[in-house]
């Protein structure tokens, strides 16, 4: 049998991460570096040419043009936190070699940080993860297929009436052979045709040949310049038919990926996160070692995500 390759990649490994970015200064210049690609640009008007000094332990840049001063955290997701560099990098490593994702809990054990510190860190990542991949909506043909975070309550509603179950819509794009290319998981108010155009405005871009069951929801697609190619499964289960046969194993992954890591979440208000870092790590798992780095470019060009924003129900990007 042969090796898979995803499974068999080298990765980067703790002690190659620890060399690379195992001191404040290390860390300093690459996130410098993620932020500002070609060099330093002010924020408020472009400019290049600047100066450089240090208020502490701070490093502060000033505009020579406008004059303004900013730091090297200062607009971005790292604003306001007081955990060392080396933290911040660690969780980073952590978050994104996690095959199955990483819980806050364990997080905080490894990191030896407070749990309200380490469930802040996990979300801020989450949400850099949310907001790159919502950059690229899905192309060529895409099967598609409802789902459910959550289970029965005792005493609840059964089935898709229950109070505990939060509907998402999870979708696979295809390459030219038929094999998965990058996925989108995302969280809808329900299954209605309108739900279903609103998402797919958002995620596929216009033209994509989209593969359902006959769940008329999924007619939505029309609305957002889509085709749709309805397959009526009639007494089968979709799993037993291979054109869904990537979506469904998809979501078995996700099921173990959500089991193995994670005792339990709020569904409703954490959901998009979720499933936005789990689908972040299938649209990467090409690049394992690559991947850290990755992620640093992702929250160095995320803004400032204050905990009380983080909290709120709900996130959009």
């Amino acid at each position: 049998m042969s090796m898979n390759r995803i499974q068999f990649q080298p990765g980067l490994s703790l002690p190659a991460f620890l060399e690379q970015f195992g001191t404040e200064a290390q860390c300093e210049a690459a996130l410098e570096k993620a932020r500002w690609p070609q060099g330093f640009r002010c924020p408020h008007c472009g400019e290049a040419h600047h100066s450089l000094f240090r208020v502490g332990a701070r490093k502060i840049f000033q505009c020579r043009a406008c004059r303004t001063q900013t730091s090297l955290i200062a607009g971005t997701l790292f604003q306001h936190s007081h955990l060392a560099p080396t933290l911040w990098f660690l969780a980073i490593y952590r978050i994104s070699q996690a095959k199955t994702g990483l819980s806050a809990l364990a997080l905080k054990r490894e990191l030896g940080v407070s749990y309200p510190t380490a469930w802040l860190l996990q979300h801020k990542l989450m949400q850099a993860m949310v907001e790159r991949d919502a950059r690229y909506p899905l192309l060529g043909e895409v099967q598609v297929d409802d789902a459910y975070l959550g289970g029965e309550r005792s005493g609840g509603k059964a089935g898709r009436g229950s109070e505990n179950k939060v509907p998402f819509v999870a979708a696979v794009g295809l390459d030219a052979e038929g094999h998965p290319r990058y996925v989108k998981m995302a969280l809808v108010p329900a299954f209605t045709r309108q739900a279903i155009a609103d998402w797919a405005k958002v995620d596929l871009s216009p033209g994509c040949r989209v593969i359902s069951d006959g769940l008329a929801c999924f007619t939505g697609v029309l609305d957002a310049g889509c085709q749709h190619q309805p397959i009526i499964v009639g007494a089968r289960k979709p799993r037993e038919l291979p054109e869904f046969s990537w979506i469904n194993t998809l979501l078995g992954n996700l099921k173990t990926s959500f089991g193995g890591a994670y005792h339990a979440f709020d569904f409703a208000k954490y959901g998009s996160r979720y499933l936005g870092a789990f689908a972040y790590r299938f649209n990467r798992r090409f690049h394992l070692e690559t991947l850290p780095m990755r992620l640093l470019a992702a929250a160095a060009s995320s803004g400032p995500h204050p905990e009380q924003w983080l909290r709120q129900a709900e996130v959009s990007c």
